[in-house]
C-alpha cells in the first residue's frame, strides 16, 4: 500500500539496555523490519546507530520507538513526536501550505497537516529544532495552536478576530450596495467597498504573503490576485463581494468540519474529570490526574467509571459501548476489568486502579485515532500531488487568457482580464483536496465509536477490496475457553456425582480444563466437595484426596502408563473424531468417568462468515495449532472449506506470505497477542478483543475492542462506503471545476458567481463526507 510514497532515511543513535550491541542487533533489525511501513533497518553496532528506511505515512517514529523498547533496546530520545490542535485552519489548501512550511524547518523529519481534523502531526530532531520554533511558524502563517504550555488564552475578540472582521466586511459591503441603490456617486460607494476589502482581506492577504515567500501558491494567493485585479480594472464591488463570500465560505466550512472534529472531543469528554477515592475508610473527591495506580475509586449507580481498573467489591452491569462498541450491558463482579468512560448501571462498585488517567484505554483510543488521521491514505496523497502541479498550471493559463486574445486576435483586453480573474478563483482545487480527508476522518471517527480502531486511512481504503481472509481458530472463531460437552459414566455414577468429584479434584488447578469443569458444575448446581493434598502433574493431569481416597484426573496416556496399564481403553473414538478433548476420572483401581470438552464456536461466527461470503469474500481460510480432527470439526461447523492445522506461530507467518504471493493481499484476523507475527506479516492485521490489551493495540492495523467477530464485516462495509463517497467527491469536484471553467470562458460567469460555485462545491463535498459520521 506504500507504492509511490516517498520513503526517508534517518540515522538514530541506539542505546541498548546493558546488552552487547552486536548481540542484539540482529534481533532489533528483524523486529523493526516486521513493522508495516519499514522497508529496511541497517544496524551499525560499532557506531551504535540504526539507519531506518520507512514510510512516515504508514508508521510513526513513535511507533518504531515502542517496537524497539519491546525488543530490549531504546532509540535515543533525540526525536520528538507531537500532534498539535490548530485553530483558524479554514481551507484544505492552507493545510498543505502549512505542512510544507513546517517540513522546511531544519530538524523536522516529517509533518502532516489534516484540515478535516484540524491537526498537525510532526516528528522532529529535538537537538535541532524545538516545539516553540514549530509553533512560531504556525502562528506566522496566521493559525493558532491550542494547549501550548505557558500560553494564556486571548480575549474573546482576539479569539474571534476573523469573525469580527468578516462581520465588518459584510456591514461595509451592505453600505456600499445601499449607496449605489440610493444613487450616490461611485466614489462614495467605492470607499465603503474599499473598507470592506481591507477588513475581509486582511487574513487572506497575510496568508498569501507567507505563501508567496515559501513559493507555495494557495487559494488565498489566487483570491488576493483576483481582488487586486478587480480593483485595478475598477470593479470594487466584485472585489469586496469576492472577499466577503470567500470569508463566509470559510466560516461555513469551519462550522461544518467542527462536527467531524467533535468525535475526538466526544471521546475526551466521556471520562469524568473527578473521582471518589477510598482512603482510610473515607471517601474524598480528587481530579482524575491525581489518582495513582493501586488507588481504590468508588462508583455509584448511574455514574461513569473514571479510571481503568479491576472490580474488588460490588456487583453491577456496565455499558461499555463507548470503548468496545457493545450495545448490551456486561455484568461485572470482583476480578472483572472495567474501563474509564463506561457507565455503571445498577450497583455500587469499588475499583482498584490499574492505569493512570493519561494511560487508560480511552486515552490510547484517542491517541490511535489522532495518529490514524495524521497518516495519509494513497488517494489523499494522489490528490495533494495533483494539486501541486495543477495550481501553477492555472496561473499560467490565466496569464495566457490575459495576453493571447488581445495580442494575437486583437480582442478587447478588459473582458479577458475579467475572465482571467474569475479563472483564478473557480479553478482552485480546494474541494478536490478535501474530498478524501474529510471522508476518512469521518469514517475513522465513526469506527472508533463502534469499537473499531483503524490505524490509518490506507488500511481503511484497502480493506474493502481484499477478498482473502485468514482466521485464527482459538479465540477468534471459537471462544478460546473449552466447555464440557459430554459426561460419560464408566462405573455407574450419575453425571452430578461425576462433576462433583471432578470439580473437587481440579478445584485448585488453574488449567483451562479445570475452569471449564468448575463452570459446568456451577451451572448444574452440583454439591461442593472439599479436596485436600492437591498436586498437579504437568502435561498429564492432577490428583487430590477426596473423602479419604485419592482420585486422579488426566488423559488416557496418564492412566494407561502410570495407573491402570491393564485396563482396556473405553470406546471414546466418536468423541475424538469429533475433535473433542477427553479426560478421565478414576482411582488407582478403576476408571469412574470420562469427560469430553470442546472449544465452542462463537455464537455469531457462522453468521459473520456467511455475511463475508455474501459480500464477495470467497477465500476464507482457518489457521490453527490444534490437531487435524479438531480443526476439521470446527471448519465443518462454520462451512469453511480450507483450513491448516498443527501450525506453529512461524508456520502461520509462512502461510500468510504464501497466500500474499498467490492472491496479492491477505487480511489476517486473530487475537493480537498469540498471532502477533502473522498479523504483522499480513497486508492488514485485525485483532479481536483489543480492549485493555496493549500488545493488540500496537500490533494490529485494525483493532476490534470487543470479541465480536461480526465487527469484521462491519469494518469492510464502512471501508467500501468510504471509498464510494471518496470517489463521489473526486468526480463531483473535478466536474464542478470543469463546469465553472467552461462557464468562465463562455462569458456566463462573474466573480461573485465564481466564488459561490467554488465555496459551494467545497461545502457539498464536506457534507457528503460527513455522512460517514452516521452509524
Amino acid at each position: 500500500m506504500s507504492r509511490g510514497i516517498e520513503e526517508r532515511v534517518f540515522e538514530i543513535p541506539l542505546l541498548c539496555d546493558g546488552n552487547d550491541c552486536a548481540r542484539c542487533s540482529l534481533k532489533l533489525k528483524d523486529g523493526l523490519e516486521l513493522v508495516k511501513g519499514v522497508d529496511d533497518a541497517h544496524l551499525d553496532a560499532g557506531a551504535s546507530t540504526v539507519t531506518l528506511r520507512y514510510d512516515p505515512n504508514i508508521v510513526s517514529f513513535e511507533a518504531l520507538g515502542k517496537k524497539a523498547r519491546s525488543l530490549g533496546c531504546t532509540l535515543a530520545e533525540q526525536f520528538g513526536h507531537k500532534t498539535l490542535t490548530l485553530t483558524g485552519l479554514d481551507c484544505a489548501d492552507c493545510a498543505l501550505k502549512l505542512e510544507k512550511a513546517v517540513q522546511r524547518l531544519p530538524g523536522v523529519a516529517w509533518a502532516a497537516a489534516n484540515f478535516a481534523a484540524s491537526k498537525l502531526s510532526v516528528e522532529y530532531e529535538a537537538n535541532k529544532v524545538g516545539l516553540d520554533q514549530i509553533t512560531n511558524v504556525i502562528k506566522k502563517l496566521g493559525y493558532g495552536v491550542e494547549d501550548v504550555p505557558g500560553e494564556k488564552k486571548g480575549s474573546f475578540w482576539a479569539r474571534n478576530i476573523k469573525t469580527v472582521l468578516t462581520t465588518i466586511a459584510g456591514i461595509f459591503l451592505s453600505l456600499g450596495l445601499l449607496s449605489l441603490a440610493l444613487g450616490s456617486d461611485s466614489g462614495t460607494s467605492n470607499i465603503f467597498f474599499a473598507i470592506s476589502i481591507a477588513a475581509g482581506g486582511y487574513f487572506v492577504a497575510r496568508s498569501s504573503f507567507y505563501a508567496l515567500r515559501m513559493f507555495s501558491l494557495d487559494m488565498n494567493f489566487l483570491v488576493t490576485v483576483a481582488v487586486i485585479g478587480a480593483m485595478i480594472i475598477g470593479e470594487w464591488l466584485d472585489g469586496a463581494m469576492v472577499l466577503f463570500l470567500f470569508a463566509i465560505g470559510g466560516v461555513l466550512e469551519s462550522y461544518s468540519m467542527e462536527r467531524t472534529r467533535r468525535v475526538i472531543k466526544g471521546l475526551i469528554e466521556m471520562v469524568p474529570a473527578q473521582a471518589r477515592v477510598l482512603a482510610g475508610g473515607q471517601e474524598k473527591t480528587l481530579p482524575v490526574e491525581e489518582i495513582e495506580v493501586g488507588d481504590v475509586v468508588v462508583v455509584r449507580p448511574g455514574e461513569k467509571i473514571p479510571m481503568d481498573g479491576l472490580v474488588i467489591n460490588g456487583v453491577s452491569s456496565v455499558t461499555q459501548a463507548s470503548v468496545t462498541g457493545e450495545s448490551m450491558p456486561v455484568d461485572k463482579e470482583a476480578g472483572d476489568r472495567v474501563f474509564a468512560g463506561t457507565i455503571n448501571n445498577n450497583g455500587s462498585l469499588e475499583i482498584e486502579t490499574t492505569h493512570i488517567s493519561g494511560d487508560n484505554t480511552i486515552a490510547k483510543i484517542i491517541h490511535l485515532v489522532e495518529d490514524a488521521q495524521a497518516h495519509k491514505a494513497p488517494t489523499q496523497l494522489f490528490t495533494e500531488k495533483f494539486s501541486r502541479y495543477y495550481t501553477p498550471i492555472i496561473l499560467i493559463l490565466a496569464a495566457l487568457v490575459i495576453v493571447v486574445p488581445p495580442v494575437i486576435f486583437g480582442l478587447p483586453s478588459s473582458p479577458w482580464i475579467h475572465r482571467a480573474l474569475i479563472l483564478l478563483v473557480v479553478a482552485c482545487p480546494c474541494s478536490l483536496i478535501i474530498s478524501t480527508p474529510v471522508a476518512l476522518v469521518s469514517a475513522i471517527g465513526n469506527a472508533a465509536r463502534q469499537g473499531i480502531l483503524v490505524k490509518g486511512g490506507a488500511y481503511l481504503e484497502a480493506l474493502g477490496a481484499i477478498t482473502v481472509f485468514a482466521f485464527d481458530k482459538t479465540g477468534t472463531l471459537t471462544s478460546g475457553d473449552p466447555e464440557v460437552t459430554d459426561v460419560i459414566s464408566l462405573d455407574g455414577q450419575s453425571e452430578k456425582e461425576i462433576l462433583a468429584l471432578a470439580n473437587a479434584v481440579d478445584s485448585r488447578s488453574e488449567h483451562p480444563i479445570a475452569r471449564a469443569i468448575a463452570q459446568e458444575a456451577s451451572l448444574r448446581e452440583v454439591e461442593n466437595i472439599k479436596a485436600t493434598d492437591f498436586q498437579a502433574v504437568p502435561g498429564s493431569g492432577a490428583h487430590a484426596m477426596v473423602g479419604g481416597e485419592v482420585y486422579f484426573m488426566g488423559s488416557w496416556k496418564y492412566f494407561s502408563n502410570r495407573l491402570l496399564p491393564l485396563v482396556a481403553k473405553p470406546d471414546i473414538l466418536h468423541l475424538e473424531e469429533a475433535g473433542k478433548t477427553v479426560v478421565f476420572l478414576g482411582t488407582e483401581k478403576k476408571l469412574i468417568a470420562a469427560l469430553a470438552l470442546a472449544d465452542q464456536i462463537r455464537p455469531n461466527a457462522a453468521e459473520a462468515l456467511s455475511t463475508l461470503r455474501g459480500m464477495g469474500q470467497n477465500h476464507l481460510i482457518m489457521l490453527t495449532g490444534d490437531n487435524e480432527p479438531t480443526a476439521a470439526t470446527i471448519a465443518k461447523g462454520l462451512g469453511i472449506d480450507a483450513f491448516h492445522a498443527e501450525l506453529l506461530p512461524e508456520d502461520k507467518v509462512g502461510l500468510i506470505k504464501s497466500l500474499e504471493k498467490r492472491y496479492g493481499s491477505v487480511v489476517m484476523v486473530g487475537d493480537g497477542v498469540n498471532d502477533a507475527p502473522a498479523l504483522a506479516s499480513a497486508t492488514i492485521g485485525i485483532a479481536m478483543g483489543a480492549a485493555g490489551t496493549d500488545v493488540a493495540l500496537e500490533t494490529a492495523d485494525i483493532a476490534l475492542m470487543s470479541d465480536d467477530i461480526s465487527k469484521v464485516p462491519e469494518a469492510i462495509k464502512l471501508s467500501r462506503r468510504t471509498m464510494r463517497i471518496i470517489q463521489q467527491n473526486i468526480i463531483f469536484s473535478l466536474g464542478v471545476v470543469v463546469l465553472l471553467v467552461a462557464a468562465t470562458f463562455s462569458g456566463y460567469l462573474n466573480l461573485t458567481l465564481g466564488v459561490v460555485g467554488h465555496e459551494g462545491s467545497a461545502l457539498i463535498v464536506i457534507a457528503n463526507g460527513m455522512r460517514l459520521l452516521k452509524q
